[in-house]
């Protein structure tokens, strides 16, 4: 009687993919700068990407960065207002981010 496995290719192995919040490209999770809502009530850069919250996704660009705070893209994707004081601190590493 015949097996009715057959061989398979060899796998690829997977890469996660995630959707920047700005300009809705799908790329791979390690192109993308994540965001968090952390537990202390304000967003932040999440270098690690395993902090605990709500968390998103960015382009390392400066038009990204800017689109995604500017127009609010941020808090509606984090679910939780953003103070201005946050956005400002956001917006200064997205620059320094960006000039690299």
């Amino acid at each position: 009687m015949r097996s009715t496995s057959s061989k398979l290719p060899q796998s690829f192995k997977h890469i996660p993919q995630r959707t920047c919040i700005a300009c809705r490209e799908v790329k791979p999770k390690r192109q993308l700068v994540r965001l968090v809502y952390s537990v202390d009530g304000v967003a932040e850069v999440d270098l690690s990407g395993k902090k605990t919250g709500r968390g998103v996704y960015l382009c390392p660009l400066p038009d990204c960065w800017e689109k995604g705070l500017k127009e609010g893209r941020l808090a509606q994707a984090l679910r939780r207002a953003i103070s201005a004081e946050n956005q400002a601190r956001l917006r200064e590493f997205g620059k320094t981010l960006c000039s690299q």
